[in-house]
């Protein structure tokens, strides 16, 4: 039950990476809540080195977290799990869809509805409480409300986290041989070939099916992935033998992600392929399979190179740890703001983009300064509440 210092220092550098990945949204061709004047095809390659790993890596991290807290509420009397974990997760998920995430599609609507969106801030409040279509550009493509935006990880992280516990509840002794079966595959080599072999299979049998939607009941594509990325963390939290093999073949899973990198970055923006001019069907299939190479490898390789920190507690990463979740829920509502604002000044990109990171960190950690110290608002971004003080007799 020692705290894993290596999975908060990864989880922590995920998040990051998460603001950066928001702010690079703002300045490349694919759609996005608002676009900046100067949005082009540039940043896409680097923004592509994160895309296929970035969630999963937090599913992965998110289902170690909740083997911990199994174990802990084991210990409790009486045991407590659900519970707690449901007061965690979706206060914050329906305060961000009320409160934080509305900013988000008003500044949507006036960048994309034809001629501007010119109803108040009170007015579009209205409409989006009372739900339904604020404007749509095509059939099956409307700005509506309320949403969740970027807090579907929320959402799937809590559906995710009842899917095991009716699991655990249901069948123990099945769920504890699973875990004992999957530990044994998952040392060596195995801890590399086996979740690209999953990840290969759903990319290749459901990607062309079913669109990245996030709004959890129509979603096949994203379950296939993430729920088991989720359950390979519970099960494997305390598997010695797959941590350390991810740290003996960690330059051999960083070696294979380069190598999916490279390929579809070669495919998508050097050969010429694109939306329009899409390759050949097996060339196509091949870049699944490298997407799927990417996608485990890179995370093996972060979690192979991190576990040698495993002990390396510190000050400062203890604060970062804490200050995550409220930094998750206001990171993209503060940079779409900051972005919208910023707008008139015509700044380039290359003083522009750096001023929104900067901006965007220390006014999300301000914002985690102010949320911490005030009791009520603790719980809506999933902090939990202010120790009790005793006073000395």
């Amino acid at each position: 039950m020692q705290r894993r210092h290596d999975l908060d220092l990864v989880r922590v550098f995920a998040f990051c990476l998460l603001v950066l990945y928001h702010v690079g949204m703002y300045y490349v061709s694919w759609d996005w809540h608002v676009k900046s004047p100067w949005a082009s095809t540039a940043l896409e390659p680097f923004m592509l080195l994160t895309s296929p790993w970035r969630m999963s890596l937090l599913f992965v991290i998110s289902g170690v977290a909740t083997a911990f807290l199994l174990r802990r509420a084991e210990h409790s009397a009486p045991p407590r799990f659900l519970g707690p974990r449901t007061w965690r997760l979706l206060p914050p998920l329906l305060f961000g869809m009320y409160v934080i995430v509305p900013p988000q599609l008003y500044l949507e609507l006036a960048g994309k509805v034809p001629g501007g969106y010119h109803a108040g801030y009170a007015g579009f409040m209205a409409t989006y409480l009372r739900g339904g279509d604020f404007y749509c550009a095509a059939p099956h493509q409307c700005l509506d409300g309320p949403t969740w935006n970027h807090l579907w990880f929320l959402a799937y992280l809590w559906a995710y986290t009842v899917v095991l516990w009716l699991l655990l509840k249901a069948a123990p002794t099945r769920m504890q041989a699973a875990g004992a079966w999957l530990g044994r595959r998952m040392t060596g080599i195995g801890a590399l070939l086996w979740p690209v072999l999953w990840l290969a299979l759903a990319r290749l049998l459901l990607v062309a099916r079913f669109e990245s939607t996030h709004d959890l009941v129509d979603d096949w594509y994203n379950h296939a992935q993430y729920l088991p990325m989720f359950l390979l963390g519970y099960f494997l939290a305390f598997s010695g033998g797959f941590w350390e093999s991810l740290q003996r073949r960690r330059w051999v899973a960083l070696a294979a992600a380069t190598f999916g990198y490279a390929a579809l970055v070669g495919v998508w923006y050097c050969a010429g392929y694109d939306d329009q001019n899409p390759p050949p069907e097996t060339l196509r299939l091949a870049l699944r399979v490298a997407w799927a190479v990417d996608q485990w490898c890179a995370i093996a390789a972060l979690f192979g190179f991190a576990y040698h920190f495993r002990h390396a507690d510190s000050a400062v990463l203890r604060y970062l740890t804490a200050a995550v979740f409220p930094v998750y829920v206001l990171h993209q509502t503060v940079i779409v703001v900051l972005a919208w604002n910023l707008r008139p000044a015509a700044l380039p990109p290359a003083l522009e983009g750096p001023l929104l990171v900067v901006a965007t960190f220390a006014l999300c950690l301000a914002g985690y300064e102010a949320i911490r110290r005030i009791g009520w608002l603790r719980p809506l971004f999933g902090l939990p509440p202010i120790p009790a003080r005793t006073g000395e007799r």
